[in-house]
Order: structure tokens, then C-alpha cells, then sequence
């Protein structure tokens, strides 16, 4: 007894002991500014260069120090806290931040890294499957689970991942940023979920995560893991390059008419989103990938002039972002919604409204399926009325009195369709009877049996309509009317054909996976991905490839010496919008500067300089006439002090003048900063005269820098903005 009253008091000392060390030695492990190197008045821009350079450096993937992993969670910890103006004023203040104020003793002082210190001492270690965090345990994945649910849904919408651990003491660093994002994925439609290694090893191993913690996303049955700090921009950007590069067209006053006419070849409504945002919503993206196989997505953004004639045509709201399907009709939308922060739910419902056109071809079994679905109650009964008709001149007014037809004998319980009978001939020599083009049918099991009755050989006539709307009065008050039955056998998939595009699209994205992957040194997780993609090399050099190979090398010598093989625009008060001020983020414009009397000598050598850099979708080229921007390229190097050691020559008055001629800017137009290269003659000089040589010449060392660009290793010039148009204007 006397023994247990002693231990109390030991008990108590000791964890006191514990308190009053962590409080000691948390505070100053945990300054942000000491962790990152920073003094108190550093700007954003500072922080984030400095924070960038230490997370390339103690990146647990490239830097094996035993103190990485802690390292690098401290520098991504305190980057979070003063990169946000809020948190950094709280802790300026205070010495808190958001994460620990609220369970915080001590109001000025430093206790909230000695809280931490002890959550994470007493509480994580012992955290057991019963006491698991309630926000992640309904997103608990098993292996049956994820194999029968996640996978297929995966082909409609992305998952993001967390793989986890009941003893991971770094899992618990990026928990605040994990809730945070799962909140706002979630409600965008983003599947969520989390392995707990404990408990599904056979699941993590399946994955190929190694290592907690890791994020890892799945998409299309594929998994790409997640490789930068856990920010919650980094994460949004990582669902966002998740997704498919060409899912949502960008539309203007110039391609519009071909966008929306596309509706007869692609056999799908049309959606435009109209929005002052020069990037298009991950929302609306997220959209695009769950009813691609319905519908095409276009994005209009209102803030550039080259939209202005389409926002007039359609009398768009420039207060709320606007949607419009387009079916058969393209001068006036079949449906629009218009709202201020438009719901996931209430787009949902307006694209399951809309999936099919009026009157829809039949080009494979699933269309065929989903319009003419099979019998199941009485009261669900499902009528095709289906057209047998031809896709050449002759049949153009007959299928266009079908589409009026349709469209103004809408009801819920008939669905019209039309074939084109080369394509469907199976399927049209059964339900042709003397001749009868339109057929009114009922498919009563999935084994392909049909009722149905041909009504007319239809060429478009007001008999032919007349009769139609007779034969489905009748119906609708006898059934048996339907007094043929057959077997309908599966429809041939016209869109096959797509299968090669499709393919070349998925090589590039899993091309581009690899790349990440190397650069990251990852190689246990992409064996099986390397796997794959060498054995479909192997056989695509093993049939066609290596025949085509030679004459295509010929072909690809004769149009590197082409004067234009490479897209380069001029950047003027036209193009200085699109091409720089609203540039997407991640987006690069590389300038070249030249003049007049070298423009022709200095393209070439620039186009044969960049070429190997222009499979990139990150990178636009354009060039700048120094003789007509001048005072446009003397702003801007204004603006960035640092880029302006220049060599100045002076001319016959004495005045100094810099030669631009030559110069390449890389330009970053959403973080407003630019990369400058600075040309170097290599030749010999021939005489004091520029010669075409020596012109020629100043751009030798362009690829070298361009691979230090991509790889992110040239120093950057910050500007607090870009000239305005006035500068870029041409001096007349």
C-alpha cells in the first residue's frame, strides 16, 4: 500500500519532467523563421525561394541523412505557417498557430510546441484501430473493396490515397493539411480513401506503397504517386494532373462554329461553361471526366476579347458563371443553368438531363442499351422508334423531318434513334419489313429478344408523319400492337476505329508518368509500369514501327532545316494577353529579341535551338521586334533590378545603348517572374562589323540554358507586375 502511494507522486514527476522539457527545447526547434533561415521582414517571394532550395535539399527521396524525413517535415511545417499572412500574424503575435492555438495554455508564449510535442508522445503511439481518427475511418479501404468498387469507379472519377500506419509518427504532420484537402475534394467529387498498413498489407503491397506516409492517386485503374511536400496546393494541382490533358476544349469567337457543329460526327450534346477565370475549374474538369463518354466540354473565358461575340450571341451574365448544352440545334442552347458557385450535385443533375441528342445514332451495343434499356415492369415500359436511313445527300431531308418529328413529339416513355444501315446491317435485315424504314420496337430481355412493328418507309412526308403519330397513339393504349418478335443481334461498334488515337494518348500519359518517376528515383513503384510499357514497345518495333522508321527519319531531316518547324508567335499588344498576363499556371512563354534586320537569321537558329524542347505542353514561343517594343523591354528589366547588369556600348554621342538583339526571356506570367539568357559569341571575330555569322552565333549556347530551365536551376527575377499595355504598344 505504501508502495502504490509512492508511486503516484513518481508518476507525476516524471511526466512533469516530460512537460517541462518538451516546453524547453520545442520553442526554439520550432521557430519558423530560425528553421527556414529567414529574418522576420523576408517577403513572400523570399520565403518561398528559400523553402523551395530546402525542400530540393532534404527531400527524404533524395537526401538519405537519417534527419532528413524530420527536416523536411519542420521546413514544410513552417513554410505553411508563413506563407499564410493569417498564420504568420498569429504566430508573429501570439507564437501560435491555427493548429495549436485552441488547445493552448499559454496565450504569449511558446507552449504550443510543448502541446504538440506531448499529443504526439501520448496519444499517437498508442492509437489503435479502436481509437483510429473518426474523419479517416469511414474512408477505410480493404483489398475486396477496392478491387470490385474503387478500380472500376476510378474510370469515372480520380481517388486520392493516403497509406498510413498506426505507429507512423510523420503521418500525423500532414494530417491538418490532409482533412483540409479531403473537405474540399470530396466536395467536388473526388473519391477518398486511406490504407491502414496494419491491417492491409496485401492492399499497400497491391499499390505499391512502401513507405509511410504516402498519397498516391488512382485513375483509369492506373496509380501515380504523390512526390512533393504535403501542401494543399500541391495536392490540388496533383488531382488536377490526375486528369486527362484534352477533356475541355477552350472555345472563342473563332472555333466556336467548329466545336459545336462536332455534334453530328461525335454523336454527343455539347456543353459550354462561360466564366471570367482564365483557367478552367478543376470542378468543371472533374465534370468533363465522369460524362465524357456523353457529352463534349467546351470552356469560355470571358475575360478575353476574343469571346466577346459569343457572350453577345447567347446573352451570358458576366456576374455568374453559365452553362449551355447544345444539341442538333446549335444557334440556341436545349438547356442552361446560371449560379454563383455552382454544386456538384446540381451540375450532376443538368448532365444526366442531358446525355443524349434529341435523336442519337446507334453506334454500339451500350448506347443502344442505355436509350432502348430491356422491359422490367409494366409500368416502365421503354419505346425506340428507329429510323433505318443512309449518311449520304439523298437521305438529308427525310432524317431532318425524323429530328423535327422528334422534337415535337417529345414523351417519357419513347426514346427516337436512327441507324445508318451500312454500318448496322445485321441489325436493319431483321427489322426491315417490306421496306419499312422506321421501326417502333420493345426489347424484352438482355438476351437480345425485341417486339417489334415497321410503320412507314419513311421519306419525311406529312403522311409518312401523320402516320407515325397514329401508330403511337395506338400504343400507348394497346401494347400488342408489337406483333413481330426476333433476336436482335449486338451492334457493331462504329467507334472501334478510335481505339489507335485512344491508345497514343494513354502512351503519352503513361510516357509521362515515367519521367516523374525517374526524376524521383521511385523505382520499386514503377517496375510494373516500365514492365508494361517496353512490351508494347517490343511489339510495336517488332511489326510496323521499324518499317516506318526509316522514312520517317528522312522525312524528319528534310523538316529540321524548314524554316517554320516550330510554332512562334509575335508578341504584341494582341497577343500580350493570351500569350503572357493570363497564361495558365505552370505555363512558360520562352521570347526571343530580335530586330528587323536580324529576325530571319536569329528564328532559325532559334527554332533549331528549341526544337527538342517543344513536346513540351508547358511551353510557348514567341519572339519580341526590339525595334518596335523597346520601351517595353527596357520596364521590365526595370522592374527586375538583378537582371540588369548589363553590358552597355556607347554610340557616336556618348550616350550608352544596350544591345537586346539575341536576348531569351523566359516568362512565368501567373508568378510574374522571368529567367534571362544573355547571348554569347563563340566564333572568332572576324571584324568590329556584326556580321550574319556573329549574329548567328549569339544563340549557341540556348540549348544548355533551355536544360537548366526545365530543370529549374536558373536563377529567377521576381516583378512586382507586368508593363501594361501601354508598353507593349508600338512607337509610331
Amino acid at each position: 500500500m505504501a508502495r502504490s502511494k509512492m508511486s503516484v507522486p513518481l508518476v507525476v514527476v516524471v511526466v512533469l519532467s516530460v512537460l517541462l522539457t518538451g516546453a524547453t527545447h520545442a520553442g526554439p526547434e520550432m521557430d519558423p523563421y530560425k528553421i527556414l533561415g529567414v529574418t522576420r521582414s523576408a517577403s513572400q517571394a523570399e520565403i518561398k525561394k528559400v523553402y523551395k532550395r530546402l525542400a530540393k535539399e532534404w527531400h527524404p527521396d533524395k537526401n538519405k541523412n537519417p534527419g532528413a524525413e524530420d527536416m523536411f517535415i519542420k521546413i514544410t511545417k513552417s513554410y505553411e505557417i508563413l506563407s499564410n499572412e493569417d498564420k504568420r500574424a498569429n504566430y508573429d503575435r501570439y507564437g501560435q498557430t491555427d493548429d495549436t492555438q485552441p488547445y493552448s495554455g499559454n496565450r504569449y508564449g511558446q507552449r504550443h510546441d510543448s502541446f504538440y510535442f506531448d499529443e504526439s508522445f501520448f496519444n499517437f503511439p498508442f492509437n489503435s484501430k479502436n481509437h483510429r481518427d473518426f474523419a479517416d475511418s469511414k474512408y477505410i479501404l480493404h483489398f475486396n473493396q477496392y478491387v470490385s468498387d474503387v478500380v472500376p469507379d476510378s474510370y469515372k472519377r480520380p481517388y486520392l490515397i493516403k497509406i498510413t500506419s498506426d505507429w507512423c509518427f510523420s503521418c500525423i504532420h500532414i494530417e491538418p493539411v490532409w482533412k483540409e484537402v479531403v473537405q474540399e475534394m470530396e466536395a467536388l467529387g473526388v473519391g477518398i480513401g486511406v490504407v491502414d498498413v496494419g491491417y492491409e498489407r496485401r492492399l499497400a503491397n497491391h499499390l505499391g506503397a512502401h513507405r509511410t506516409p504516402s498519397i498516391l492517386g488512382v485513375i483509369n485503374g492506373k496509380v501515380t504517386f504523390f512526390h512533393y511536400a504535403v501542401a494543399k496546393e500541391h495536392l490540388r494541382q496533383f488531382v488536377e494532373d490526375l486528369l486527362p490533358q484534352r477533356l475541355v476544349e477552350r472555345v472563342t469567337d473563332k472555333n466556336d462554329l467548329q466545336f459545336l457543329n462536332s455534334w453530328h460526327e461525335l454523336n454527343k450534346p455539347h456543353v459550354l461553361l462561360f466564366d471570367q477565370v482564365p483557367v478552367v475549374p478543376l470542378l468543371f474538369k472533374l465534370t468533363a471526366f465522369a460524362y465524357k463518354d456523353y457529352l463534349q466540354f467546351g470552356y469560355v473565358d470571358q475575360g478575353l476579347s476574343e469571346t466577346a461575340n459569343l457572350q453577345k450571341q447567347f446573352n451570358i451574365n458576366t456576374y455568374a458563371p453559365t452553362m449551355l448544352v447544345f444539341k442538333e440545334n446549335i444557334d440556341k442552347p436545349a438547356d442552361i443553368i446560371q449560379a454563383k458557385g455552382m454544386k456538384k450535385q446540381i451540375i450532376d443533375e443538368f448532365m444526366s438531363n442531358n446525355k443524349f441528342l434529341l435523336v442519337p445514332r446507334l453506334v454500339n451495343q451500350k448506347l443502344f442499351d442505355e436509350l432502348c434499356p430491356v422491359k422490367q415492369f409494366h409500368r416502365r415500359r421503354k419505346y425506340c422508334v428507329l429510323l433505318i436511313t443512309g449518311d449520304e445527300e439523298t437521305f438529308s431531308f427525310g432524317n431532318q423531318a425524323f429530328l423535327s418529328f422528334a422534337s415535337t413529339n417529345a414523351k417519357e416513355v419513347v426514346r427516337y434513334a436512327y441507324v445508318y444501315q451500312r454500318l448496322q446491317q445485321p441489325l436493319c435485315d431483321i427489322l426491315m419489313q417490306n421496306k419499312d424504314s422506321v421501326v417502333i420496337l420493345e426489347r424484352r430481355n438482355a438476351a437480345g429478344k425485341a417486339l417489334f412493328k415497321p410503320v412507314t418507309a419513311w421519306n419525311g412526308s406529312e403522311e409518312d408523319k401523320q402516320r407515325l403519330l397514329e401508330e403511337l397513339e395506338r400504343l400507348q393504349k394497346d401494347p400488342s400492337i408489337l406483333i413481330h418478335d426476333a433476336m436482335l443481334p449486338e451492334l457493331n461498334n462504329e467507334f472501334a476505329s478510335m481505339f489507335v488515337i485512344r491508345w497514343i494518348y494513354a502512351s503519352y500519359d503513361y510516357l509521362s508518368e515515367v519521367i516523374d518517376d525517374i526524376l524521383h528515383n521511385n523505382w520499386r513503384e514503377m517496375m510494373p509500369l516500365l514492365s508494361l510499357i517496353f512490351s508494347a514497345l517490343f511489339i510495336l518495333f517488332g511489326t510496323v514501327v521499324i518499317q516506318a522508321f526509316r522514312q520517317e527519319y528522312i522525312y524528319n531531316l528534310d523538316i529540321l532545316y524548314r524554316k517554320n518547324f516550330v510554332e512562334v508567335t509575335e508578341l504584341t499588344d494582341i497577343t500580350y494577353m493570351s500569350n503572357l498576363v493570363k497564361l495558365r499556371p505552370g505555363h512558360m512563354n520562352i521570347v526571343l529579341v530580335l530586330t528587323d534586320a536580324s529576325k530571319n537569321i536569329l528564328l532559325s537558329k532559334f527554332a533549331k535551338e528549341v526544337y527538342s524542347f517543344t513536346g513540351s505542353l508547358t511551353l510557348h514561343f514567341s519572339f519580341l521586334n526590339i525595334d518596335k517594343h523597346s520601351h517595353w523591354m527596357n520596364t521590365l528589366l526595370e522592374y527586375a533590378q538583378d537582371a540588369t547588369q548589363i553590358d552597355a556600348e556607347e554610340d557616336d554621342s556618348g550616350n550608352h545603348k544596350i544591345d537586346y538583339t539575341g536576348y531569351v526571356l523566359a516568362l512565368n506570367g501567373h508568378k510574374k517572374y522571368l529567367c534571362l539568357f544573355k547571348p554569347v559569341y563563340t566564333g572568332e571575330d572576324l571584324d568590329n562589323n556584326i556580321s550574319t555569322l556573329q549574329i548567328h552565333h549569339k544563340l549557341d549556347r540556348l540549348g544548355l540554358w533551355m536544360e537548366r530551365l526545365m530543370e529549374g536551376t536558373l536563377p529567377r527575377y521576381y516583378i512586382p507586375a507586368w508593363p501594361g499595355l501601354d508598353k507593349i504598344t508600338p512607337v509610331k
